[in-house]
């Protein structure tokens, strides 16, 4: 039997996030990886010599500082760095036709233009200035403060004169962003828009998506200079460097460590137990980074109340998604195509099933990821496909066989309207469902994460009713996405960690 400080279930970036800060903090940290890979859904993989991103391909906020985005802010707490590629286009086929769009605070008013004219583009204008002191409000504290214990009162409170200036604006920043675009926002266009950026932040649309996401979002999309980045390397590249920060500050990483039970004794939390039969014990803390229904199959049963159990197993949950990832030849493929696109199919209901298609070819910008001449294409459907098609299926079974070929399709029609040809020119062709995400992710039903809408639910934080269980990752923390759970991996840190301790990481961080 082993024994540590702290046990961390999971590598995702929330895990490692959790796991690196703590190490940096001076605690001994193991983390338990079932997968033979770290970083959960942000993992890349490589095939005949293709270099795929497993799940986000869009970043921000990695490549200048100060910076906003949380995750920038782990990086910097441990020591490390990610370099990036930086661009600021990415291109829309939408109902209304194909354009390309920025991010910064005007060429998206030049689209405007064209498409809906000028009321439209004054709407935006307007929603722009109401956004102005929503997104300050948003990012007052930063993330890196935070912490869920009385310690809170001193690390955010050296930033509560800031915080006060935008007391009158923080309970709209609690609502949904929907009661916000009221009275503001009358363009179909723009509202459809909208919908489309918060459904692709938090997997709602905007009557179910909380403000704050939203005017971080503005924040940081929509500043003069602003860029997107895509670290060299793909997003494996920032999991390399959570891992290296973990281990350089002393922490481990066990992969293929899969999780069977969280330990309990004498009514706390004291380690785990691994499938092969070892049992690892923390002197400290257990912090999960499994999802929430995850989390609950790993507790005995009697530990929690039984309504506890309840309530968290009643969670909302999003649908999962769909993956095409492909090595193509790239004769002939312009070099200045955009590297991202956004496929819209209808209007009517932005979360439908296959609705939206998103499209990363990230070695248009990174020609790391594919051998010369060549493309990598990751191609999803983003949390809109439904679970209950796939449950119980066999998947060496000619039926899963036949419904990922139709389910995939409407994958591929969206990338034709990108290249044309794109079938004739595939070498490696792999099509990933939401037994995929079950199975290789340990994700509960293959889902995309918590559908908590704003006004129905709070996101709980780290803690939980068992003494020494804490929890980080997208179940903990508002936002889907790596913002958001390297948000949660820092609070869940922090609450363990000596405030004089946390305190000093402040005075060295700069944001």
């Amino acid at each position: 039997m082993s024994q540590t400080d702290v046990i961390v279930i999971g590598s995702g970036i929330g895990g490692l996030s959790c796991a690196a800060l703590l190490a940096h903090y001076g605690f001994d940290v193991i983390v338990c990886e079932s997968h033979s890979i770290p970083g959960g859904a942000a993992h890349s993989f490589e095939r005949q010599g293709f270099k795929f991103d497993s799940g986000p391909s869009l970043h921000s906020g990695l490549s200048y500082r100060p910076s906003t985005n949380p995750l920038a802010q782990v990086l910097d707490a441990i020591g490390e760095e990610v370099p990036c590629v930086t661009y600021d286009t990415w291109g829309c086929c939408l109902p209304e036709g194909k354009f390309d769009t920025s991010v910064g605070a005007d060429q998206f008013c030049d689209v405007l233009q064209r498409l809906r004219g000028e009321g439209a583009v004054g709407e935006w204008r307007k929603l722009q200035k109401v956004m102005a002191p929503l997104a300050e409000a948003a990012i007052a504290i930063p993330p890196a403060s935070l912490r869920f214990d009385l310690g809170g009162i001193i690390t955010m409170g050296q930033f509560l004169p800031t915080m006060a200036k935008h007391i009158f604006n923080v309970a709209q920043l609690t609502g949904a962003f929907s009661q916000i675009i009221e009275g503001v926002v009358t363009d179909s266009f723009i509202r459809n828009w909208l919908d489309l950026l918060c459904f692709l932040l938090s997997g709602l649309p905007a009557n179910g998506t909380i403000a704050a996401e939203v005017a971080f979002m503005f924040a940081e999309w929509y500043r003069p200079g602003v860029v997107l980045d895509y670290p060299i390397g793909g997003s494996g590249a920032i999991v390399d460097a959570l891992v290296r920060g973990l281990q350089r500050h002393g922490g481990q990483l066990m992969l293929n460590a899969h999780v069977q039970e969280v330990v309990v004794k004498g009514g706390r939390a004291v380690g785990v137990l691994l499938r092969n039969g070892k049992e690892i014990r923390a002197k400290q803390a257990v912090i999960s980074n499994a999802s929430v229904w995850d989390t609950l199959k790993l507790l005995p049963e009697g530990i929690v109340s039984k309504s506890f159990r309840q309530q968290r197993q009643a969670t909302p949950e999003c649908n999962s998604f769909m993956h095409l990832h492909l090595g193509i030849d790239a004769t002939d493929i312009k070099p200045d195509l955009a590297c991202h696109h956004i496929i819209v199919n209808n209007w009517d209901k932005i979360d439908a099933p296959q609705n939206v298609v998103l499209v990363s070819i990230p070695s248009l910008i990174d020609s790391t990821l594919a051998p010369p001449g060549k493309h990598v294409i990751h191609v999803y459907t983003p949390g809109n496909e439904p679970y209950q098609l796939w449950q119980g299926m066999d998947r060496k079974s000619q039926e899963y066989v036949q419904l990922k070929q139709q389910r995939a399709e409407i994958m591929w029609q969206g990338l034709e309207r990108i290249i044309p040809d794109v079938r004739s020119r595939c070498e490696v062709t792999l099509i990933g469902t939401p037994l995929t995400h079950e199975r290789f992710l340990r994700r509960h039903r293959g889902s995309y994460g918590p559908a908590i809408r704003a006004g129905e639910g709070l996101f709980p934080g780290p803690n939980t009713p068992l003494p020494g269980l804490l929890c980080c990752g997208d179940s903990t923390f508002p936002g889907i996405g790596l913002p958001a759970v390297a948000v949660s991996g820092m609070i869940a840190a922090n609450t363990l960690a000596p405030v004089w301790k946390h305190r000093e990481m402040l005075e060295r961080l700069v944001i």
